[in-house]
């Protein structure tokens, strides 16, 4: 056999490329897969075969560095979500979400200002992915993409807990729609059961209820009473605002 005779595949959608035909590549074993982005690759390609086998996608390769494992896990996620952020902008608008809330328990300020302040909940959305892409791409926190500084292992528990909230809002004031995205992507349900498996978010912030096994199947109750005093951790902060629940993070 010649060289001319040598069939080589290209794993990229060529200019022109017909939507039904992305990505439609032979599978390649993550062994032969020779690249600083292999981890990427083959996370892509689980998700492809089987988008509902959760199992499987978060089921890392033997020798796989764990905290790698988990840092292209949640680009990929944030890279997922901006579809779902480009349906809510279909019909969530500045005038009848003014806030990012998710349901009237829970309020989020917007970490993208100089100090946290109250966003419509798209403009949150846009931030809150522009920042979590900015930050994973930071050559100052995470200059490889084969090894991952032990001080910043701390910011991959803040991107998730900023993106979740994307889910939340969507789920709960925009269930149809989220039903839709969820029901061909399983991404809020892979994202549930990553933050558990990894222990990155509390089981508290899993509002979004069936999303994983023990999740919470309701939003959480929130008490507070006049005499409540303000609650400030490293993370989050904690306001009685007539009844609601504002959350900030430093």
């Amino acid at each position: 056999m010649t060289m001319s005779e040598v069939k080589v595949i290209v794993r990229r959608n060529r200019p022109g490329t017909k939507g039904a035909e992305f990505c439609k590549w032979p599978e390649e074993p993550f062994e032969e897969m020779d690249s600083t982005l292999a981890v990427q690759q083959w996370i892509q390609q689980t998700i492809r075969r089987d988008p509902s086998n959760i199992t499987a996608i978060l089921t890392p390769p033997e020798t796989q560095d764990e905290e790698v494992w988990k840092y292209e896990h949640l680009r990929q996620f944030c890279m997922e979500l901006n579809g779902l952020a480009v349906k809510l902008q279909s019909e969530c608008f500045p005038e009848t979400c003014n806030q990012m809330t998710a349901t009237e328990q829970w309020i989020f300020l917007c970490a993208a200002h100089k100090s946290p302040k109250e966003c419509p909940a798209i403009d949150y959305t846009r931030h809150t992915l522009d920042g979590a892409a900015c930050l994973l791409n930071s050559n100052k926190y995470f200059p490889s993409r084969v090894s991952i500084r032990e001080s910043s292992l701390g910011k991959l528990g803040s991107v998730c807990r900023r993106v979740y909230r994307i889910f939340s809002h969507a789920y709960f004031h925009h269930k149809t729609l989220f039903d839709d995205f969820e029901a061909s992507s399983h991404l809020c349900r892979r994202f549930t059961s990553f933050v558990m498996k990894y222990n990155l978010m509390s089981r508290d912030n899993l509002i979004v209820p069936n999303m994983e096994d023990g999740a919470t199947d309701a939003p959480p109750a929130v008490t507070e009473t006049a005499s409540t005093p303000t609650t400030t951790t490293t993370t989050t902060k904690v306001t009685p605002v007539t009844g609601n629940t504002t959350e900030s993070e430093a």
